[in-house]
């Protein structure tokens, strides 16, 4: 298993890439995801062409205003930004529990506050469970010796999250909707 500061980089990079682009690296998922089966090998992803990064800044469309709005709470709340951007690599490990505790409890905070989330799976973790016939593969993921038709018995290793409610406050309809967090200039 990877070490817990590496789990904790994995998550905040799934979550901000599901935020902006609806998946996971694929950096990430290979090195977490056992094969399913016998998987052709699939070219690494391309980085995103100028043009496409020009066409996202120029098209501040509605679906990267909620992303947006999002993280400039998580940014503003519990300063998820600065410490995701922050080398850290220099710092006693605590240090950072200091930090990362902070981090953590302002930013639940915020999800409590604003996404009203809900386990995809109520089992505890680490025991067993039935996957039924007609299950949701974008809800369940299947990993390890994977073979046979559903039902399929295994060990709930992670029971997953779906939003159930999200309750935003209204956004800014301004040219700064695409900011997360603005520049701050103290005048003396």
């Amino acid at each position: 298993m990877n070490g817990f500061w590496q789990r904790v980089v994995f998550a905040f990079r799934c979550f901000l890439s599901i935020l902006f682009r609806a998946d996971i690296p694929n950096d990430i998922a290979q090195k977490l995801a056992k094969p399913v089966g016998p998987v052709s090998p699939e070219p690494p992803a391309a980085a995103p062409s100028m043009s496409r990064l020009k066409e996202v800044q120029q098209t501040p469309s509605g679906e990267f205003d909620r992303a947006v709005q999002m993280l400039a709470l998580l940014q503003r709340d519990g300063r998820l930004i600065d410490f995701l951007a922050e080398n850290i690599s220099g710092y006693p490990d605590v240090q950072l529990g200091a930090a990362v505790r902070t981090i953590h409890d302002t930013c639940r905070q915020v999800l409590d506050r604003y996404v009203k989330l809900e386990p995809i799976l109520n089992s505890e973790e680490d025991q067993p469970v039935t996957v039924q016939a007609g299950f949701d593969p974008a809800a369940i993921k299947l990993i390890g010796n994977v073979a046979g038709e559903p039902p399929v018995r295994g060990v709930l290793r992670h029971k997953g999250w779906r939003v159930k409610e999200v309750n935003l406050p209204p956004s800014p309809q301004a040219a700064g909707r695409m900011v997360v967090a603005p520049a701050e200039v103290e005048l003396s």
